[in-house]
């Protein structure tokens, strides 16, 4: 007979087993192999199809911009899913499975003219990004706020989803590189290191599936289903999210958070080609990286018990931007700038466990503010941020190589080349970490929520 779950320390009831964060965690690491495997591509499309750096920046970010637009069309799709069906999970393989199948044309770009090589390019992106990953990435990350009620269990959910991203993300770092070259280091060996991610996201989107579920929240709505919350219009939707202070500080955040994740996982090949002259030592960057991951994840928990969610965030920004500063004295040296990424590496583990619990305290606040709590709207422009942040983040890579006339035939990398590289790996993440701890700083609804949440049971209870 399975142990009863009990109640978080706050007294709310528990709803999931280690069995069941594990799974939910799985759909991170989906959507973490795809979003890295878009953080490859610049790398791929320049040096291994020939595609002009300025086109390829330009293209990733008009997939971008269309990307977070059909992330608010896809919201509004969720958000007015017929009452007593299941708004979020189908999703799961409704788009799990194509986004599979995708991961593997976004590596067979035909030969031929520049042209039809840039319609492939843009056509294939838009499928992968705006269509697949937000029709799956929209419903997910709003599973959270049905799964339970417990702050304490969307911590874990948080944790759990960050680690399992966080493992496919290390996996592409380090494998990617070094295995494709080991195929032979051309498009067709890059193709069948696709086949391989696809094969991945099928299974993994899958699993998550059937290990999710969508937990009645409010026991009153469940016995009187004409009071489920009735979904608000999508313009009138956004308009109250520009009006939450706090939900517009979290869009801002996840904005720069995005633009770091965009560079770091387009960066790094180009570090470690021209700068260290030999691209197969990402292999070694990413297996180092994975030391202070893992310590991450195990400080994390202790880091949010001691320090809350907002000093944690604070803690993490702050080491983010000192270690790119110390970075600076010695742009050059592999082991101290292995050493100093690692810093920089353990500095993104609590944003990335902590945003879907900061967005989850706006959307709690929506509920103060407006007596509804526009769940999937709430993630879904939250995520128009995100994609504006990472397509940004991969364009700049480019748009700094162009900039500079660069070449991939090379066999040394000009001066100019140089600077650019440190421009994008160094000096924007060091202004980025430092505008996310000044935010930090600012935001308090951490310590306003209890308080918060006693006024919106009060009213329920009147009502």
């Amino acid at each position: 007979m399975a142990k009863e779950l009990g109640k978080d320390k706050f007294g709310v009831q528990r709803t999931m087993r280690r069995k069941d964060f594990f799974g939910d965690s799985l759909g991170m690491f989906a959507l973490n192999t795809m979003s890295g495997l878009v953080g490859q591509m610049t790398y791929f499309y320049t040096d291994k199809v020939g595609v002009a750096a300025g086109s390829v920046a330009t293209i990733l970010l008009i997939c971008k911009i269309i990307d977070a637009f059909t992330d608010l069309i896809m919201g509004n799709i969720v958000d007015h899913t017929k009452p007593g069906k299941e708004k979020y999970r189908p999703w799961l393989l409704k788009a799990g499975i194509p986004a599979g199948i995708l991961t593997v044309l976004m590596f067979t770009v035909p030969k031929g003219s520049s042209g039809l090589q840039v319609a492939y390019l843009l056509i294939t992106n838009v499928l992968f990004t705006a269509v697949a990953y937000t029709a799956v990435c929209i419903p997910y990350t709003s599973l959270m706020i049905v799964r339970t009620n417990s702050q304490e269990e969307r911590g874990r959910m948080g944790t759990w989803r960050a680690a399992s991203g966080y493992v496919s993300g290390m996996i592409i770092a380090v494998a990617i590189i070094p295995l494709t070259n080991m195929l032979g280091g051309t498009q067709s060996a890059w193709i069948k290191f696709g086949a391989i991610a696809g094969a991945l996201v099928i299974l993994a989107f899958l699993i998550c599936y059937l290990t999710s579920r969508e937990t009645v929240q409010d026991a009153s709505a469940a016995a009187n289903p004409e009071e489920e919350e009735e979904p608000v219009p999508f313009l009138e939707a956004v308009v109250k999210l520009f009006h939450n202070k706090y939900w517009v500080m979290i869009l801002v955040m996840n904005f720069f958070v995005n633009v770091l994740y965009g560079i770091g996982g387009a960066s790094g090949a180009y570090y470690a080609k021209w700068i260290y002259g030999n691209d197969n030592l990402m292999g070694i960057m990413g297996a180092v990286g994975m030391i202070p991951t893992l310590l991450g994840f195990i400080l994390v928990g202790p880091m949010i018990k001691h320090l809350g969610v907002t000093k944690t965030l604070k803690v993490s920004f702050l080491i983010g931007c000192v270690s790119n500063v110390v970075r600076i004295v010695n742009p050059y040296h592999f082991g101290f700038n292995v050493t100093m990424g690692c810093f920089g590496t353990f500095a993104n583990i609590p944003m990335m466990c902590l945003m879907g619990v900061l967005t989850a305290m706006s959307i709690d606040y929506n509920e103060y503010q407006y007596g509804k709590k526009m769940v999937a709207s709430s993630q879904a422009a939250s995520s128009f941020g995100c994609k504006i942040g990472s397509g940004l983040g991969a364009s700049v890579i480019g748009w700094c190589l162009a900039a500079v006339a660069y070449d991939a035939t090379l066999s040394v990398a000009t001066m100019a080349t140089k600077q650019a590289i440190f421009t994008f790996s160094i000096y924007i993440p060091m202004i980025m970490f430092g505008i996310l701890f000044i935010m930090s700083c600012r935001f308090d609804l951490e310590k306003r929520l209890p308080a918060l949440k006693e006024e919106i049971a009060r009213r329920k209870a009147q009502k």
